[in-house]
């Protein structure tokens, strides 16, 4: 048996009192696809950046080709041979393909760039691999399969051997996804390996040879991919047995709770272009579509975040107040994208975090004055409801994992002050749920318990508006489905009217996309 390509020895990382990574020893072989699974917090980012040379291991060595890579250096790592393809894509829109793959391969010194055997040299690597990209093309007006295609060539370019991707297919569509696996394969046919981090199962079982799952900073389980099952998968993963949410359709569509005719915002990098939209209470609408093209409009637009220019909206039969304090005020709950940066503000203590879209209401305050004791009570209420972990009412927001986050965001979004008086009616519906890339970035734990809560605010009389990039979750939640592209949102039709083929191409923008009425 051949040596491996990339070797890790007993890796430890500490930050603090928290173990991030506990002697994990690892193998990758030549021609190998690695997955590499664990939820969030499992120590997956830390590893990879330990190999990367963005953190020193406390403990441990690595071996790549036979070689010790240098610790914390980048550039030992580039050098070895190991390339990243990251989640978020690191490219400039403004410069051409061959520009972007050129940044930073060239010392500040020379005096003259060589274009013309940078551009022979990537022709080259584009046709060895499949991976045919116009080097003139301006980066901004490529689609987001070819971006991708763009970040792989640039580590090729640098000549990496080993490639690690970082949830690759997040932002593709099913026909992109099936694209990135068959130039996968054509890469490790040709000795290249290749460490894939995903939360999708069914791809990984689809893709990779073996997997490698991580818990609580220790290599928990190491199998073949042959053979092994998701639900394997996710108990290796969490320690034990989950069970994600069956599709079952909705019992009880009600009457509109919000209508969309006609509605536009401003141009910019994402808008709405004359999008209608109704939704019902007791449906789960699902909103499928590539990142990028109008769902950001959407989401702040029923929020009251972005003004629109043009159409109507009503909420409950009445004119929509574009007022953020006002829609929460008359039931419009929201579960922001980021909820970082937006969802919550990460040096304020959880019970903060959890009154701050109704602070100005009576439960929380008088005469401008907090009532600090009546706050902190609800976000006690909420951890013990939604199952916050990490800290109690005073821990900084920041310091929880993202599955904590969300489901922070979640329950402030879900549970009424009024359940503090009465405690056994904790659950509140609001009218209009607007749901934006609920469980993004979640691990498989997390996520079946936003999709539960969701259904759960469904059945009891919620319209909810979800959007995702994630299909599965969309055709999974989604009574009806809508696309959105380039600002356009589709008709929403009933889920099992659409295939995976079908709402692919639209995704895509093929012609023939039936925009809504």
């Amino acid at each position: 048996m051949s040596d491996p390509v990339l070797s890790l020895s007993n890796i430890s990382k500490r930050f603090g009192n928290l173990v991030a990574n506990d002697a994990i020893s690892l193998d990758l072989k030549a021609g190998e696809i690695l997955a590499l699974l664990g939820e969030n917090g499992a120590g997956k980012s830390t590893l990879v950046s330990i190999l990367f040379g963005h953190y020193t291991a406390d403990a441990g060595t690595i071996t790549v080709f036979g070689k010790p890579l240098p610790a914390g250096d980048p550039k030992a790592a580039l050098a070895a041979g190991i390339g990243m393809v990251h989640q978020h894509f690191t490219l400039a829109d403004n410069l051409s393909v061959l520009d972007n793959v050129m940044m930073g391969s060239e010392s500040l010194w020379q005096p003259l760039t060589r274009r013309a055997a940078a551009r022979a040299k990537l022709a080259q690597v584009g046709e060895r691999f499949g991976l045919g990209v116009d080097s003139d093309a301006l980066v901004g007006k490529l689609s987001v399969g070819e971006r991708q295609r763009v970040e792989i060539l640039k580590a090729l370019y640098r000549g990496a051997r080993i490639l690690i991707l970082d949830e690759p297919t997040a932002v593709l569509t099913p026909q992109e996804s099936e694209a990135l696996f068959a130039v996968l394969s054509q890469m490790v046919a040709q000795g290249l390996s290749i460490i894939f981090i995903s939360h999708k199962l069914v791809e990984v079982l689809k893709v990779s040879n073996r997997v490698a799952v991580l818990r609580a900073g220790k290599l928990v389980a190491q199998a073949d991919a042959h053979g092994t099952t998701q639900a394997q998968l996710a108990q290796w993963m969490v320690g034990h047995a989950v069970s994600p949410p069956q599709r079952k359709a909705s019992q009880h569509t009600g009457e509109a709770v919000c209508v969309l005719q006609n509605v536009s915002t401003a141009q910019a990098r994402e808008w709405l272009n004359s999008a209608s939209l109704t939704l019902h209470s007791g449906e789960i609408v699902a909103i499928a579509g590539v990142s990028g093209n109008g769902q950001v409009a959407l989401a702040e637009v029923l929020c009251g975040t972005r003004r629109t220019t043009g159409g109507r909206i009503e909420l409950m039969g009445r004119p929509f107040p574009q007022i953020p304090s006002e829609l929460v005020a008359l039931g419009v709950a929201r579960i922001p994208e980021d909820r970082h940066g937006v969802g919550l503000v990460g040096d304020l203590p959880v019970w903060e975090n959890a009154v701050s879209e109704r602070l100005r209401s009576g439960a929380f305050s008088r005469a401008s004055w907090v009532r600090r004791s009546a706050a902190q009570a609800y976000a006690k209420a909420v951890i013990t409801h939604f199952d916050v972990r990490g800290g109690g009412p005073n821990t900084a927001a920041r310091s929880l994992s993202g599955g904590n986050m969300q489901k922070l965001v979640l329950g402030r979004a879900l549970m009424h002050p009024g359940s503090l008086v009465e405690p056994d009616n904790a659950a509140f519906t609001p009218k209009l749920i607007v749901a934006h890339q609920p469980t993004w970035g979640l691990d498989i734990g997390a996520v079946a318990y936003v999709q539960q809560q969701l259904i759960a605010a469904r059945d009891a009389g919620a319209a909810v508006l979800l959007i995702s990039d994630d299909l599965d979750e969309v055709l999974t939640l989604g009574d009806r489905v809508a696309v959105m592209h380039g600002g356009h949102l589709s008709q929403a039709k009933p889920a099992l009217d659409w295939s995976r083929e079908s709402i692919g191409l639209a995704m895509a923008g093929a012609e023939g996309m039936t925009h809504a009425a």
